[in-house]
């Protein structure tokens, strides 16, 4: 074949394809119309269902997904229509095959990134939090704020934002300190020896339970417990219960009167909170401590 007959040939090829081309110009069109027209339904669709599944579950991280899930599979069917319409079945064909390859080698290539992923889906049906609940994992502890596929953002209560990877959830033990808002809260009073344990206790947990915030159920009981014999003190350990989603300010506030109200019922009774007894030993041939006692006028 001479050089003429190639160019010849290479000519004619190039006119059957731009004919082609030219024929398939209103099938292409309209395929980008299906397209934009699709993106656009697809976008209103997710939307619609976003809020209502969010009315229905009032959950964050089960709502993204179930929204980005409808979005996602109409956008490839409006995309799968729109280039069979252009005459490009055979391409779609492809690329569902080159796209389940795809996933297979991205999937070795960023296991950690499909770990995540996978991590937040799992998340979305079955979780041990809310947002606003405060828990601790592994070592960080606070509130929840936001859930998305890779990460959970957790804010801590000396003000950093910690990003959690959804893998790490997954393994590790979650505390919810929050799940069903209630929340125990416990501290330590001390009486003198002479006092009575039984008054003590009474008049203790009367001002406990009577304290604004304070919860006592049969469920969640409030009690008061000897808890040591300190050097100058028995130590009664005072254990109630808040109804609180403010684990730290809500929670504390409640302590904080509980403690104060505790206080002035056992002053209020004649009981006493003696101080630390210290203890002064003499060595070698010392045998008296000289004490000067000063006064002023």
């Amino acid at each position: 074949m001479s050089f003429r007959d190639t160019i010849v040939k290479l000519k004619e090829s190039a006119e059957i394809q731009w004919n082609e081309f030219v024929e398939q110009i209103p099938e292409i069109i309209v395929a980008i119309l299906i397209i934009v027209l699709g993106l656009y339904i697809s976008k209103t669709i997710a939307t619609f269902f976003r809020k209502v599944i969010f009315k229905k579950t009032s959950d964050p991280l089960m709502t993204n997904f179930l929204a980005k899930t409808i979005k996602i599979s109409l956008t490839i069917f409006v995309i799968m229509i729109a280039l069979k319409v252009a005459g490009l079945g055979g391409i779609a064909a492809g690329l569902l095959t080159a796209a389940g390859a795809s996933a297979i080698i991205f999937g070795f290539a960023f296991r950690d990134i499909g770990e995540n992923f996978i991590s937040g889906v799992i998340l979305s049906f079955n979780r041990p939090f809310d947002v606003n609940d405060t828990v601790m994992i592994g070592d960080i502890f606070g509130r929840v704020k936001m859930m998305e596929f890779r990460f959970t953002k957790l804010k801590t209560f000396d003000g950093r934002d910690v990003y959690i990877p959804n893998s790490d959830i997954i393994k590790k033990a979650v505390y919810n300190y929050t799940e069903d808002g209630y929340y125990r809260l416990d501290f330590v009073v001390g009486i003198d020896y002479e006092d009575d344990i039984d008054i003590a206790k009474k008049v203790i947990i009367d001002a406990v339970v009577s304290t604004t915030g304070v919860m006592n159920t049969e469920e969640h009981q409030c009690f008061v417990t000897v808890d040591s014999l300190g050097v100058s003190t028995v130590n009664l350990k005072v254990i109630f219960w808040t109804k609180t989603k403010e684990y730290k300010r809500g929670a504390l506030e409640v302590k904080s009167d509980v403690i104060k109200n505790v206080k002035n019922v056992i002053i209020k009774n004649g009981l006493n909170m003696p101080a630390d007894i210290t203890e002064i030993k003499l060595y070698g041939s010392q045998d008296s401590i000289p004490v000067t006692v000063s006064t002023t006028s």
